[in-house]
Formats: C-alpha cells, sequence, structure tokens
C-alpha cells in the first residue's frame, strides 16, 4: 500500500517483484493514479506465496473502507515511515 502521505491518499496494488514497481511508483514512471495524486511511500505490504493469493487479497483490501486500511497501516506502521529502504 502507497501513501501520498500520513492519512492521505492511498493506493493499493500488487506486483511480483515490489522494489522494482515501488521505484516506478517514487521516479513518476508509472502514469495514471499514483502519479496524478503523489503516492509515493510504502507504508504497508504483504507477501504472498502465490500470485493467486496476492490478487485475491488485493481484491479484498481494495473493498475495505477507508477506515479499516488507515487502521491497518496504524498497527504496524504508526508512523507512517516509507518502508522502501526496508525491501533493498
Amino acid at each position: 500500500m502507497l501513501a501520498s502521505q500520513r492519512n492521505g491518499t492511498l493506493y493499493i496494488g500488487v506486483t511480483s517483484d515490489l522494489v522494482k514497481r515501488v521505484y516506478e511508483h517514487k521516479q513518476d514512471l508509472v502514469d495514471g493514479f499514483t502519479k496524478r495524486y503523489g503516492v509515493h511511500s510504502l507504508v504497508w505490504f504483504e507477501q504472498h506465496e502465490t500470485m493467486e493469493s496476492a490478487i485475491t487479497r488485493e481484491k479484498q483490501l481494495k473493498k475495505w473502507n477507508r477506515a479499516w486500511k488507515l487502521r491497518l497501516i496504524e498497527e504496524n506502521n504508526s508512523a507512517w515511515r516509507d518502508l522502501y529502504a526496508d525491501i533493498t
């Protein structure tokens, strides 16, 4: 999950290469939502054994209301620290 800032705009996506994908978003190499709204900080992520389970979870999270998503981030990353450095 990427965020523009604490309690800001959120983006949820799935990828097989998290480091590459976050880098692309950070550098605005991907046209669309994250570039338009400045959503560049990796604030939460999960790893899955299969792409199928990752996609299922992505769809589940996208259906969550905003409060649930914020709580998920707060429970695991209360400082809203950009986790990108942790995965590179």
